[in-house]
């Protein structure tokens, strides 16, 4: 028998540690490979590690709760003794770990070193709430100093809290020349209280990680609002007259989200300000447009990612949307599934929605809102006509864009959606 360790892998873009939320597994379980072990809440996504062998669970190296940096073990396996190709006994190559766990290189790493230790892990951020401590002026003895959740606890049972309205008597370094960083990424705990008959509904890591997502957007980005309102009527006779023979020749749905996705993307092209993201010292401006696009449960809201969406045909993007909203529903989304996104597009219209303003995908620059399509009576001409008329919505981070160059976009997008026809619009 040979022991194997199994090690936090990296979760998305950037992200350096992870927190077990649950253990799937208990020391004596036997798994095989690819077994989910457990489940992971990063700032990013909150996914199920798959074991990389097949084997006993000997020991459970982290709690429920506690985070670990990239590359920490968080379980060791008992496997059977395998033969390699050199013929050696009891021998199983690490490299077979790293392939099968969903790593993604930063190419960015050294020049994001800075940026990396002003963020928290949720776990640390829950506990920097609950006991206001002031996570600036707390040192860290996780990988590359980061603050981990023990650092937090040790604090805690000392009572020795630093505050924001105290002097720094915790790190003994140099303040750090960074960007001043917001760390209300949760909520403060508030004392409700219960009645009979209320129901208690435990918050689940992923949605624990939405609302932190959500409100680092809020407190970090300047958000600014801006609609147009466009006659889709073409689009949706072309549409119409399409989708049977469209469902029928390729089992899936033409839905009028494909169109308004691929204008986008081809707006994109044309005012690439748009396709950038907030780096403190610079901006971004993003090579590859790969729209992110959000898809809900019942309880929980997912952001696929629609990779090179310019490249890509109204049928290919049509088929992408189909196969990642069933992905979502079937629980078969991966990491990689949800990485790379440069901007959003949402389809509140889905829902009968008419007019909304959508909470920024941090670190995206700016989410559109595609509205429900409603006939209502237009003047044309300087005469009353029914059309189909839809209003998208564009929230922007007023740090990178401001409104001439969001108003050009807009109104880019109302031409191309407005001038769709099928002598002009080639759907494959």
């Amino acid at each position: 028998m040979a022991m194997e360790l199994m090690k936090m892998p990296q979760l998305g873009e950037s992200v350096t540690e992870g927190t077990i939320s649950k253990w799937l597994v208990k020391p004596g379980d036997h798994v095989t490979k690819y077994d989910p072990l457990a489940e992971v809440m990063t700032d990013k996504v909150n996914a199920e590690v798959p074991s990389s062998f097949t084997g006993i669970i000997k020991e459970l190296k982290a709690d429920e709760n506690q985070t670990l940096a990239v590359g920490e073990v968080i379980c060791s396996i008992e496997v059977e003794a395998a033969k390699t190709d050199n013929g050696n006994a009891g021998q199983v190559s690490h490299s077979e770990e790293n392939v099968e766990a969903p790593v993604t290189r930063d190419v960015q790493q050294a020049s994001a070193e800075p940026s990396r230790k002003a963020r928290y892990s949720p776990a640390v951020l829950k506990l920097s709430q609950e006991h206001g401590i002031d996570l600036s002026k707390v040192k860290g003895t996780g990988n590359e100093g980061r603050i981990t959740r023990k650092d937090l606890l040790k604090l805690v049972e000392s009572g020795n809290l630093p505050k924001a309205d105290e002097p720094s008597a915790i790190s003994d370094s140099a303040p750090e020349t960074i960007a001043p960083q917001v760390n209300r990424q949760t909520s403060p705990v508030t004392n409700v209280t219960t009645a009979a008959g209320d129901k208690e509904i435990p918050v689940t890591g992923i949605r624990k990680a939405i609302a932190s997502n959500m409100l680092k957007s809020k407190h970090e980005i300047p958000h600014a609002w801006t609609m147009v309102e466009v006659d889709a009527s073409n689009m949706v006779k072309l549409r119409d007259n399409l989708k049977s023979d469209f469902k029928q020749k390729e089992g899936y749905n033409l839905t009028y989200f494909a169109f308004f996705v691929k204008a986008v993307a081809q707006a994109l092209t044309e005012f690439p300000e748009l396709n950038s993201m907030w780096a403190g010292e610079k901006i971004i401006q993003k090579k590859e447009i790969n729209i992110s696009i959000a898809v809900a449960t019942e309880d929980a809201l997912f952001v696929p990612v629609i990779k090179n969406a310019d490249e890509k045909s109204i049928k290919g993007i049509a088929r992408e949307i189909q196969e990642l909203a069933s992905k979502v529903k079937a629980g078969k989304l991966k990491a990689e599934d949800m990485q790379g996104g440069t901007f959003t597009v949402n389809n509140t219209g889905s829902f009968g929605s008419v007019q909304s303003m959508g909470i920024i995908n941090y670190p995206q620059a700016a989410i559109l809102q595609v509205e429900t399509i409603v006939k209502r009576p237009v003047v044309i001409n300087d005469m009353i006509a029914v059309r189909d008329m839809v209003n998208l919505c564009l929230s922007l981070d007023h740090r990178v864009l401001d409104g001439l160059v969001c108003g050009r976009f807009l109104a880019r997008v109302k031409e191309i959606i407005e001038k769709i026809s099928k002598d002009n619009t080639s759907i494959y």
